[in-house]
């Protein structure tokens, strides 16, 4: 494509995300949005979907969802005002929506991330995002998303690799993945005083389908990686990530949009990469980790496939 036409495309496509992500409390006008982009409307829609990952409709949604779950998490608001503001017209079509997205209720959902940040000790750490290939996610601060489009946006460098075996000490996490912080810092408690957490290298091991488990119920091991000769503490359990054949995806930023990588990995490289996943763990490996340069994070996202 000539570069004119890319640049035309990614600056219409960016103005209409960004209509959409200023207008979350109105009801969604895609002739004023393909009017926007500059687009016929008879080819608005695909080209939306086809640069963004999602349909106008289905960002506009998942960003409702992203804001009502803010709310849900940062306010006292009642639940039906936030449904009301979201865009549906009952309660109980609401708590379907918010449940499918989230695998939780919306009360359910308030009460975990309340007992979350009492365990984190951190209140502003508020997990909200759901998974996007585009990275285009409702902000707290009420501003608007760097919207930074280029076509392709949806491809993910991917590296196959034969592994041997991984020995990790681990605490166990019953709950969201996105909350698995605070086996980490129940980990921490533990490997820090023993100078391990300096000697081991992070990862986190996933050992449910959230897809097919309810949120409240997946299970996953926040640990280190450590040589055979470690011996575990007391309060830490072995976990042995098996040898074989990976995928390595790279997620470079916030851990608030590594589930975005997750979803390139596995709904964009996957299906056309020729492999097969298998039955083995996922995993995260926190290469750099420094929380002081939160946009420098690096974070290596292993499938197993065969």
């Amino acid at each position: 494509m000539k570069d004119g036409t890319k640049r035309f495309y990614e600056c219409a496509i960016g103005a209409a995300v960004q209509r959409i992500c200023a207008g979350l409390g109105e009801a969604l006008n895609l002739t004023e949005l393909s009017s926007i982009a500059d687009v016929s409307p008879l080819h608005f829609h695909r080209i939306f979907r086809g640069m963004v990952g999602e349909t106008p409709l289905e960002l506009h949604r998942r960003l409702r969802l992203e804001r009502a779950a803010f709310r849900l998490s940062a306010s006292d608001e009642p639940v039906t005002t936030i449904a009301f503001e979201s865009g549906f017209e009952t309660h109980e079509s609401f708590t379907r929506a918010f449940q499918g997205a989230y695998a939780l209720a919306p009360t359910a959902f308030r009460r975990r991330i309340r007992l979350h940040r009492e365990r984190m000790g951190v209140p502003e750490a508020l997990p909200f995002e759901l998974p996007a290939r585009s990275g285009i996610h409702f902000r707290a601060d009420g501003g608007l998303p760097i919207v930074n489009m280029t076509l392709g946006g949806t491809d993910v460098n991917v590296i196959v690799e034969d592994l041997p075996e991984r020995r990790i000490l681990a605490v166990t996490h019953v709950g969201p993945n996105t909350m698995i912080g605070e086996a980490f810092r129940q980990l921490a408690s533990i490997a820090g005083p023993m100078g391990l957490m300096a000697r081991g290298v992070a990862v986190a091991i996933f050992h449910d389908d959230p897809e097919m488990t309810p949120a409240a119920d997946l299970r996953s091991s926040a640990g280190l990686i450590v040589a055979n000769d470690v011996a575990t503490p007391d309060g830490l359990e072995e976990v042995r990530i098996p040898a074989g054949k990976y995928a390595r995806a790279t997620h470079v930023g916030h851990y608030a949009t590594l589930r975005d990588s997750w979803d390139r990995l596995m709904g964009s490289w996957l299906p056309t990469s020729g492999y097969r996943v298998a039955a083995r763990y996922a995993y995260e490996v926190y290469r750099i980790a420094d929380h002081s340069r939160p946009h420098e994070l690096e974070t290596d996202l292993y499938i197993a496939i065969e």
